[in-house]
């Protein structure tokens, strides 16, 4: 094992790196093999579509007002559609603001519900007669 010249020029930094390089008969030059190309780093993150944010933030504040559940996730199925034509990032908060939008959705359509049983209940129950004195 030799170990690298610290000081000798970057075979990376441009240039030729199969320069000055000897090659067997019948075997192709330091012209035939491609350059030598820098890292370049990261890629750049996806743009988050909007309305999935929407989406997530209506239906998480649609467990305390039952009105934004349903758009929540109304709004996510739209951005669904947006993310799967543009390919932009999001894709995890739609589906979420979907999930949490029709299930807070679910629970206060049978909160409503049990109370209408309930007032029905107590009309069918209430006494229809006059006033016994």
């Amino acid at each position: 094992y030799a170990p690298a010249d610290p000081y000798a020029p970057d075979p990376y930094a441009g240039g030729d790196p199969y320069a000055g390089m000897k090659h067997a008969a019948g075997q192709p030059g330091p012209a035939a093999y491609p350059p030598a190309y820098p890292n370049y780093g990261y890629a750049p993150s996806l743009r988050t579509n909007g309305l999935a944010i929407a989406a997530l933030v209506l239906a998480l504040v649609g467990i305390g007002s039952c009105i934004t559940a349903p758009i929540g996730a109304i709004l996510g199925h739209v951005a669904q559609k947006q993310i799967r034509e543009t390919g932009e990032g999001g894709e995890g908060m739609a589906k979420a603001g979907i999930i949490v939008g029709w299930i807070v959705t679910g629970l206060y359509l049978l909160v409503v519900l049990f109370y209408v049983a309930i007032i029905i209940f107590a009309i069918s129950q209430a006494d229809t007669g006059g006033t016994n004195y």
